[in-house]
């Protein structure tokens, strides 16, 4: 009798844990429009801000280098000294020379004025006023002609100093103390690079640039001013945001790429002319999409993005929609819902297109019940 009373009771037992299947309880959120920016990931390489190839503007034997390779120069800071022994030289001839000028013309001046009553008497003939005249103003000409000569001695003089013409991190020296240079020649002296800041120059596709304008073309997208962030070769990020200086309007017949420029703070000189790096920025806004958690969009056997969201009745549907790119840990989704609509972000992993659920916020706690201490699966183990 005590055995058929555990069998009985094993088979009450067993149908009371099972039970009826009940809806499936599921954590949902509420989407609303929101904005997502059209995130562009693209090769870049930095410029400098200023490059200068520092030439001499007169002939000479350099007497000195007056920097250390490879230092931060400031501007008008003297590089190299040219043996100025000749231009000394000019400028002290053209200071004679205007000197000479000046007397000739007061003595021309002197003489015109002079003939002038006369001339009024008829004491002279009124050709050698005009005479005078004129000479007394062409030795004004020559003081001029022979003060532009001294200007350009002293002009000379000065560019036997070779100034550095911007400030930056100086390079090799081409020449040496000793070494003879001339004018306008085609060596460099040195070259001065400024590299605080940088630029960077981001390649964007022809094709990913009228996208973009048609993008903005529709209704919900904005511009943005975009500010730049980057990646170093190592995949490490740089430090500092940039700004947009701005856009190429001609496209490159090699690359059939457009050339955005950036202009990136560079203190500690981490970023060096010539280096690859990585760009990223958004150029516009999408202020009609929807951010879906990832945890709630799944893919279909062709490629499909699907959602399940609450339907009417409480029950699961499952939603076919365009979610072509991720924005930190949402999906950003731009067709196939609707502003309030319900998304099912927890326990969609059983769930079946119609079924019933019991919908409840994904904010809300989950209650666990542990087992009451000393439980059993077996009830007829628990009877004394």
């Amino acid at each position: 009798m005590l055995a058929s009373c555990g069998s009985s009771d094993e088979k009450a037992g067993g149908a009371g844990g099972r039970g009826p299947q009940g809806p499936i309880k599921v954590g949902y959120v509420v989407i609303q429009p929101g904005s997502a920016p059209l995130q562009q990931t693209l090769p870049a390489r930095v410029s400098a801000f200023q490059v200068s190839e520092v030439r001499p503007q007169v002939s000479g034997v350099i007497l000195r280098r007056l920097f250390r390779e490879g230092s931060v120069v400031k501007q008008g800071q003297t590089l190299y000294q040219i043996d100025p022994s000749l231009y000394q030289a000019s400028a002290a001839q053209a200071a004679a020379n205007v000197q000479a000028a000046r007397a000739t013309a007061e003595a021309a001046r002197t003489r015109a004025s002079r003939y002038k009553p006369l001339a009024e008497m008829e004491a002279v003939s009124k050709q050698d006023y005009t005479d005078a005249l004129a000479q007394a103003r062409q030795a004004e000409a020559t003081v001029a002609q022979n003060r532009a000569a001294q200007r350009t001695a002293e002009i000379n003089l000065k560019y036997t100093r070779v100034p550095a013409p911007i400030s930056g991190r100086i390079g090799l020296s081409n020449f040496t103390e000793g070494a003879l240079v001339t004018a306008n020649q085609a060596e460099p002296l040195t070259t001065i690079t400024r590299l605080d800041p940088v630029f960077v120059d981001i390649q964007e596709s022809a094709a990913d640039l009228i996208a973009l304008r048609e993008a903005l073309a529709r209704a919900g997208v904005e511009p943005r001013t975009a500010q730049v962030r980057l990646k170093l070769p190592g995949g490490s990020d740089y430090g500092y945001t940039g700004s947009v200086e701005f856009s190429q309007v001609i496209v490159d017949q090699g690359t059939g790429s457009v050339t955005i420029r950036a202009r990136f703070p560079n203190p500690q000189s981490i970023l060096l002319p010539g280096m690859f790096v990585t760009a990223e920025f958004a150029q516009a806004v999408d202020v009609s999409a929807f951010l879906v958690p990832q945890s709630a969009v799944s893919r279909d056997p062709k490629g499909n993005a699907t959602v399940w969201v609450v339907g009417p009745g409480n029950r699961a549907v499952q939603r076919t929609v365009v979610a072509e790119r991720t924005t930190g840990e949402y999906w950003v989704v731009t067709q196939g819902l609707a502003a309030g609509e319900k998304v099912i972000t927890q326990g969609i992993a059983n769930l079946k297109d119609g079924a019933p659920i019991k919908p409840v916020p994904a904010t809300a706690p989950q209650k666990l019940q542990a087992p009451p201490a000393g439980a059993n699966s077996n009830p007829a183990a628990r009877r004394p």
